[in-house]
């Protein structure tokens, strides 16, 4: 366990946590000279699937929760930064020279703003107007960056997968059908019109929740002595049409998934991407306006890189790929995972292979 920095008083809803905030990682602990920190923003990462493969290669590997575990209901991407440099200061205090960021599936833009930071602090305040007290003394800086399935961002995911035939946003079965990719007469497969138009819908959706967000935070605390957040519910949050039609930005993915089941269903699910939230937790991790779009935040950096394409992922796909290797052109090397999907689920030799990469990369750092 690692004591992190002091937040606001429900970032937890656990009242040792508030008194004495800690995070909790586990430790693959092996005689080297580097160590690897894997950590999501919300995801339990402390039986990751590369930590024992790393350590088994010579490479210390730190699984590493955040403050937010299990919720990210009140999540602030400034505040979770801090949660990793503490890991990495940890690790620092071991007696490892070098730092390797693993950053997995929603942790790869997560590692991106943390290393940004850590090379040029410029965040004082949330996207909420709210003073953060970051001092570089807790953003110690990596050595290297292994991206692995790797997201773009929260911002950037409620971009392309919230659903823009929304007509009401309290009610989650409202439905503009010309404009909804599950009515059959759109698609599957998709028009390039279609898309044009369902592509500018999501953003005009977004863009419509961050300024509603916005005016209600206001509202709230024009008050001094009333709220000073709310929470709320953003209704069908996984309408990508390439989980329908795997002709648009083609890999090898089956067609008619997601990575977390049937698209319909999950859209519609009581609990899905950025389903409940708050004001503040909002503007910092889905909006528009939140700092955690990775590539944006990679190309401020200028460590080496590794990047692991899974091509069977339903979730990254190859202009993902192609946007991170323009962030990093220079630094960064790339290789593919043939048939891999986003959890390397059941497919252990690719998890060996992937280590193996991992672990080279390490060592050279």
């Amino acid at each position: 366990m690692i004591d992190v920095a002091e937040g606001h008083a429900q970032e937890s809803q656990s009242g040792l946590a508030l008194l004495r905030p800690r995070i909790w990682g586990a430790l693959h602990r092996v005689p080297s000279r580097v160590a690897a920190i894997v950590m999501h923003p919300t995801s339990n990462f402390m039986g990751h699937y590369l930590l024992e493969p790393l350590a088994q290669r010579g490479v210390a590997a730190l699984g590493l929760n955040s403050r937010y575990m299990g919720s990210d209901v009140s999540l602030l991407l400034e505040r979770t930064i801090q949660d990793l440099g503490a890991g990495v200061r940890w690790l620092r205090e071991q007696g490892y020279e070098k730092v390797l960021l693993v950053g997995n599936s929603g942790g790869a833009a997560l590692v991106s703003l943390y290393q940004s930071q850590a090379e040029q602090l410029d965040i004082t305040a949330t996207p909420a107007g709210d003073p953060i007290a970051l001092h570089p003394s807790q953003l110690p800086p990596a050595d290297g960056i292994v991206l692995s399935a790797a997201h773009l961002g929260r911002s950037r995911l409620m971009e392309a997968w919230i659903d823009p035939a929304v007509i009401d946003e309290h009610d989650p079965l409202s439905s503009d059908p010309a404009l909804d990719m599950f009515n059959p007469d759109n698609g599957p497969p998709y028009s390039a019109d279609f898309l044009q138009r369902y592509r500018a819908a999501q953003r005009a959706r977004v863009a419509r929740l961050e300024t509603w967000a916005r005016a209600k935070l206001r509202e709230l605390r024009s008050d001094r002595h009333g709220l000073q957040d709310m929470a709320f519910v953003v209704h069908r949050t996984l309408a990508d049409p390439r989980c329908l039609d795997a002709s648009i930005d083609p890999n090898d993915r089956p067609p008619g998934t997601t990575v977390w089941g049937p698209p319909r269903v999950q859209n519609y699910a009581a609990n899905s991407m950025g389903r409940y939230t708050s004001l503040t937790a909002f503007l910092s991790q889905w909006a528009p306006c939140s700092r955690g779009d990775g590539p944006a935040c990679l190309a401020r950096t200028r460590v080496p890189v590794l990047l692991a394409e899974h091509t069977a992922d339903a979730s990254t796909f190859p202009s993902n790929h192609e946007e991170w290797a323009r962030a990093a052109a220079g630094r960064i090397t790339r290789f593919q995972l043939h048939g891999g999907n986003h959890y390397l689920s059941g497919q252990p030799a690719l998890v060996q292979q992937l280590a193996d990469r991992v672990a080279e990369f390490a060592h050279a750092l």
